[in-house]
């Protein structure tokens, strides 16, 4: 089917078809009163004005909106049980973390939780939350696992992404991470739990090919850099990709661990060393930055993305999804939180939650820009012009979501 998108006030998309580093990143090609032309799914090209000379199966009315390539949310971790408000509220209280974990929450209330609930609860669950992050614009998602902290949890929750990316209309791509904590069970047999990832926990999500990348949690208190080269190595040993939390709380050396094993990324990095930006920068490994974690923690250290930026690393940004740490929905909001916080450009933002969380999923090819020969993953934006996206925070200007040429949510 071929489909006109006609009445564009401002199409907006990156310059680059792959990532957007440097001078690049700073810019968008902004065309304005144009038509798109659509053939199965595909963008076929941009035209100036509908030409009568095409033949079309559909026309699509813009209605005079801003058009965007739709959001990729490169870092999300979208199968749980329950929510933490209670924990949340007790944190704007002043209670330390101790003090929250003592009373039952922090990580383990969700691993708790998502170990008693049924695959069937975890799908709705997941299912309802990601079609609330398509209203706001996400149509390409990484899910992580990482809250069972056993064998048979975590192939659960992969199993659930799995039923995800069979049955809604987004790409979807499936991270296996153990790796996350350390379960209560193991707290004083930190080793006992190793063994268990690398011999039996890795193995089986290879086996049952439901995970695509490995990420851990390397951190002070969690795994350390070598626990976290041990089972990285054997992950990639067994053909998964590597994605890492790195350097979120202390400057511990997960950013260079991730350019040594050559990671596709490494996200949080707020307490990134400038060996770690260089290493990173040199091997490609993208830099996904979650400005909504520091923003509900409530912390004023956000990852340097400006420097690294300017040291021409690829930059992307996600919401990181989660119910303890960024329990939000809105890529927009985390858009204007990266400028108003982290020092990148309106232009900097809108390519590092497009292109460059395209290229950190290895969809570059597919989506994350406007160019011929991708996918039509398009957003459409009540606006009048694509700054106003960043400028009016806290509000939901998507008025409706394409993905591979059909409409998946309007408003």
């Amino acid at each position: 089917m071929k489909t006109l998108i006609k009445n564009i006030k401002q199409l907006v998309s990156p310059v680059n078809e792959d990532y957007a580093i440097l001078s690049d990143f700073k810019r968008l090609s902004v065309y304005e009163n144009v038509s798109i032309v659509v053939n199965n799914g595909i963008i076929e090209e941009i035209i100036d004005n509908p030409n009568p000379d095409i033949e079309v199966s559909g026309v699509i009315n813009a209605r005079n909106r801003v058009v965007m390539p739709a959001f990729v949310d490169p870092h999300t971790h979208l199968v749980f049980a329950g929510t933490r408000e209670d924990e949340f509220n007790m944190r704007i209280q002043g209670k330390t973390y101790m003090e929250i974990a003592k009373a039952g929450g922090g990580i383990n209330s969700t691993v708790k939780k998502t170990r008693e609930a049924s695959e069937g609860e975890l799908y709705e669950a997941a299912k309802s939350n990601l079609l609330k992050m398509i209203e706001h614009g996400v149509a390409t998602f990484e899910i992580k696992s990482g809250y069972g902290l056993d064998t048979e949890t975590e192939l659960k929750q992969l199993r659930v992404i799995k039923k995800l990316m069979e049955n809604m209309p987004v790409d979807i791509k499936a991270t296996f991470l153990g790796a996350h904590e350390i379960p209560p069970e193991y707290r004083e047999d930190k080793e006992k739990y190793i063994e268990i990832l690398i011999n039996e926990m890795l193995p089986a999500a290879k086996e049952q090919g439901i995970a695509e990348y490995c990420d851990i949690f390397c951190e002070e208190g969690v795994f350390d850099v070598e626990e976290s080269r041990r089972i990285l190595t054997k992950a990639k040993e067994l053909g998964f990709k590597i994605r890492m939390h790195a350097d979120e709380l202390t400057p511990l050396g997960g950013a260079e661990l991730a350019a040594e094993l050559g990671a596709k990324s490494a996200d949080h990095l707020v307490y990134i060393s400038d060996k770690g930006i260089d290493a990173m920068v040199s091997k490609n490994v993208v830099f996904v930055m979650l400005p909504g974690t520091t923003f509900f923690l409530m912390s004023q250290k956000y990852a340097p993305a400006k420097k690294i930026a300017e040291r021409g690393g690829i930059v992307a940004l996600s919401t990181d999804f989660n119910p303890g740490s960024s329990y939000t929905h809105s890529m927009p909001m985390i858009i204007t939180l990266a400028c108003l916080n982290m020092g990148l450009t309106i232009e900097q933002a809108i390519n590092a939650a497009t292109i460059n969380a395209a290229y950190s999923l290895d969809l570059h090819n597919k989506t994350g820009s406007i160019h011929k020969g991708k996918q039509a993953d398009l957003i459409f934006l009540d606006i009048p012009s694509y700054k106003f996206l960043v400028y009016n925070y806290g509000v939901n200007h998507v008025s409706a979501v394409m993905k591979k040429g059909k409409v998946i949510y309007q408003r």
